[in-house]
């Protein structure tokens, strides 16, 4: 464990909100989320499942890449970090991916 303890719900820092990820709810009832660094799929697991009130029935971990970046002669690199795609079971879903991409 990455020594969050009882608070295991800040493993996950906010939602990814792009069109893939819309996607992926509409299709497959795949949920995209930004989470900490050090976190495992266990920890993301039992924060969604806490959080959301959720049965989840898999866990994938994406570590995406710092991007470089220049603003004239300055250069320098977009910080990286870690995407978790969590399934959830057929008949759960999350509220708040729902009522956002209803939208659009």
């Amino acid at each position: 464990m990455s020594g969050l303890g009882e608070d295991i719900r800040k493993v996950i820092v906010r939602p990814v909100i792009s069109e893939k990820s819309y996607r992926l709810v509409q299709a497959h009832n795949q949920y995209t989320f930004r989470v900490l660094a050090d976190a495992h799929k266990i920890e993301i697991r039992r924060a969604v499942e806490e959080h959301f009130d959720v049965t989840v029935t898999d866990v994938r971990i994406v570590n995406v890449k710092s991007k470089p970046k220049r603003r004239g002669f300055t250069r320098g690199t977009r910080p990286g970090w870690k995407k978790a795609i969590v399934e959830l079971s057929p008949e759960d879903s999350i509220e708040f991916f729902d009522a956002a991409g209803a939208g659009g």
